[in-house]
């Protein structure tokens, strides 16, 4: 029998213990204020170009916002910080005739930092940095922590940087045209865009959840590949050129389902990397180099992995990506001989392991509902929810190998070294649903291809 561990004085405590509401403060309420204004003024200026549909999103986006700023307040100064940037852009581009988008090379403001190219450009200049904070701090003996701290700040103005950019995008291809504007999630440049700073931000709730900045300095190796990634495709394609929707993505449904399926592969590569610095505190103080195998043969793949980009296609950019495999080769090292010092500044191994397991199970979330919107959004535009499109096929294997991790974490207690290399085969089967699909095959979603 056990004891009744209630008491008076306990059943007192709960009950005078303030609800949610109770608990905010005066910022969040004027934070939803401003959220619920610029719904209206949307409404009020923009009610005409939208489609019952968009309007539905803008009214669902409001009280999400709010939740999210509430519930992380971060959230809520990104969102408010953000925006007034965007605003601040979009007033500068104002002249007495109308918008001229020609005052990008004419403004300071514009030319050198928040047209959306600048603002852009500054976010990958800004997550390298932040990458570079993140290690010095795993390294240095001394202001380790003001090291990390740096990098949190860098990491936080790129996510800025990158919000401001997106919106300028959109506002700057409304005014290239009618038939030009559009969400800015729709080619590769945009959603590697939109990929690197939901998975910075992603993490940063991470690392503000568990008060460490450790992890930062490897999930921002995932965030400096993108951002890689971006510029050598800005360099071979000139794809920061805003261009027309193809027909095929002339729909509000991209609007939902490409941010749901970012966030997925963005909390799917935080929770890889995150199984990465768990297998490297794990083999810390491993001496046999033979029993290291696993370690240093998946450096080498992380470091040949960019030359296939550069196989893959007609142009050029070689001496990129030879620099860039290069610079991998050298962090690899780094880490497997400096593991000891590297393992001693991350955190336990439960928590990296919890870690893992919540940004697993936000990306299967995010990345189902995503599925199931791209199935509505085939039977509007190809008369069928599933064609078994290659893109179609790679999202199944994706979605069900996560199922599957989920499925032995919650039954059987998957747990350490066997979920930290599933989370990493994870991430390739991700990578190649991503991005080797429009590499090498072809189908319905061939308008994305490199």
């Amino acid at each position: 029998m056990t004891a009744n561990t209630h008491t008076p004085a306990a059943d007192a405590a709960f009950y005078d213990e303030p609800s949610f509401f109770q608990r905010l403060l005066l910022k969040d309420w004027a934070f939803a204020a401003i959220m619920l204004l610029a719904t209206v003024v949307s409404f009020w200026r923009y009610q005409t170009a939208m489609d019952v549909y968009e309007q539905g999103i803008l009214l669902g986006v409001l009280p999400a916002a709010v939740a999210l700023g509430w519930f992380w307040r971060p959230a809520a100064n990104l969102m408010v910080g953000g925006g007034a940037v965007a605003l601040l852009a979009i007033w500068l581009y104002q002249t007495p005739e109308g918008a001229d988008l020609a005052r990008a090379d004419q403004v300071f403001l514009l030319k050198y930092f928040i047209s959306s190219q600048s603002a852009i450009l500054w976010m990958c200049v800004l997550f390298f940095m932040s990458t570079a904070f993140y290690w010095l701090g795993m390294v240095v003996s001394k202001s380790a922590d003001t090291m990390e701290l740096l990098g949190s700040r860098l990491a936080w103005t790129a996510v800025v940087l990158a919000v401001v950019g997106m919106l300028v995008r959109w506002y700057e291809g409304h005014q290239m045209g009618p038939d030009i504007g559009h969400i800015p999630v729709s080619n590769l440049y945009e959603v590697f865009v939109l990929f690197c700073w939901l998975t910075a931000t992603f993490y940063l709730y991470y690392e503000s959840h568990y008060q460490t900045r450790t992890m930062g300095a490897f999930v921002m190796l995932v965030v400096s590949a993108g951002v890689a990634f971006l510029l050598w495709y800005t360099l071979v394609r000139e794809a920061q050129a805003i261009q027309p929707l193809v027909p095929a993505l002339q729909s509000w449904w991209m609007k939902v389902h490409v941010p749901a399926n970012f966030i997925g592969y963005g909390t799917f590569a935080i929770a890889a990397m995150v199984a990465f610095a768990y297998l490297v505190k794990q083999q810390a103080t491993e001496t046999n180099w033979l029993k290291l195998a696993p370690l240093w043969v998946l450096g080498v793949v992380l470091c040949f992995e960019p030359l296939v980009f550069r196989m893959s296609t007609q142009d050029g950019g070689t001496g990129y990506w030879v620099v860039y495999t290069g610079i991998s080769a050298l962090m690899v090292a780094g880490i497997l001989f400096g593991r000891k010092r590297i393992a001693a500044r991350l955190p336990s191994l439960e928590v990296l392991d919890d870690v893992m397991y919540k940004a697993i199970a936000v990306g299967f979330a995010f990345f189902t509902i995503a599925t199931v919107l791209g199935a509505l959004w085939a039977a509007e535009a190809w008369g069928g929810y599933w064609s078994w499109d290659p893109k179609e096929t790679w999202a199944l294997i994706v979605w069900l190998n996560y199922a599957a991790w989920l499925h032995m974490r919650m039954m059987k207690g998957l747990r350490g070294t066997v979920a930290s290399w599933w989370a990493l085969v994870g991430l390739a089967i991700t990578t190649f649903a991503f991005l080797g699909v429009n590499m090498f095959l072809s189908g319905l979603h061939s308008y994305g291809e490199l």
